[in-house]
């Protein structure tokens, strides 16, 4: 029996306190984007996964569709959520223009590995329909690295 997932909330703004961010490719320690983007901003971080399907894209790097499945990934807490422009801009995601962004900012609840229920965090989807026209290739394990 798989639990119970929490009702997700719709949020257009950044909710009041530090900014979670969920993160399954270049962005996690250790990956090439990390030390660019996060690792002097980032204050803890923390192995969790998160519902979705994982796709290693042609581009050199992965996509979570909202499909069934579990992602691995990490958990990146940030004192102030202004990091995310610059996210955006990396993920190219314009959220004054969903219809033209690559991927769309979500928030979503992310889970311990055991699946218990933890926090909501930002999470950056990519449509099924996109992934296809790219050639993403399905991660049954739910786990990536550049590292190969």
């Amino acid at each position: 029996m798989s639990p119970r997932r929490p009702r997700e909330l719709a949020v257009v703004e950044h909710p009041p306190g530090p900014c979670r961010l969920f993160v399954y490719g270049t962005l996690k320690p250790g990956e090439r984007a990390f030390g660019q983007f996060c690792e002097a901003q980032v204050t803890a971080w923390l192995e969790v996964i998160a519902p979705g399907r994982l796709y290693h894209l042609p581009l050199g790097y992965p996509a979570l569709t909202p499909e069934a499945g579990w992602v691995q990934g990490v958990l990146l807490t940030f004192s102030t959520p202004a990091i995310l422009t610059q996210l955006d801009e990396f993920e190219d995601y314009y959220p004054d223009r969903p219809q033209d962004s690559q991927y769309q900012r979500l928030y979503r609840w992310v889970y311990s590995p055991d699946r218990t229920p933890l926090v909501q965090a930002w999470v950056y989807v990519m449509a099924k329909e996109r992934v296809d026209q790219l050639g993403g290739q399905w991660l049954p394990g739910g786990i990536w690295s550049g590292a190969g």
